[in-house]
């Protein structure tokens, strides 16, 4: 019987399924599935966003090996994705502006994480005991 929160099952052949739920834990362990697959679909989604401006018939070596890999990781992508997910991202040209369109959906942008920062801090900062309470008091 497989442990609750794991039924998807912990396997090096599938990528690991998001359904919308603790993106962080899924984002690692897309990363780390990617990288372990093959470290350059991983760079294609972090390094490249995949513009190849030549006709097909005049596409160069490397222009065939950066859209062969941009295809795997994009089908790769889309096999970890539930259909709701998947329909989040199914308009995105790269594997790349796939990945940016759920960290974006996921963790907001970098202005957005330091507004929560800066929330939770103020937060802090005003955190204080009530009057008539106690340290030991749950």
């Amino acid at each position: 019987m497989a442990a609750q929160g794991y039924a998807e099952g912990q396997s090096v052949n599938r990528p690991p399924l998001f359904d919308g739920e603790d993106y962080n834990y899924w984002k690692s362990r897309m990363e780390f599935f990617l990288q372990g697959l093959d470290f350059q679909i991983w760079s294609i989604i972090e390094e490249v966003d995949l513009v190849v401006l030549n006709n097909r018939e005049n596409w160069t070596e490397d222009d065939k090996k950066k859209i062969s890999l941009n295809c795997k990781a994009k089908s790769i992508v889309c096999c970890a994705l539930s259909k709701k997910e998947f329909n989040r991202i199914s308009t995105c040209k790269s594997a790349m502006e796939m990945w940016e369109k759920l960290r974006i959906t996921y963790e907001g942008t970098d202005k957005v994480k330091e507004t929560r920062i800066d929330i939770l801090v103020a937060q802090y900062e005003g955190f204080q005991m009530q009057l008539g309470e106690s340290i030991t008091q749950i």
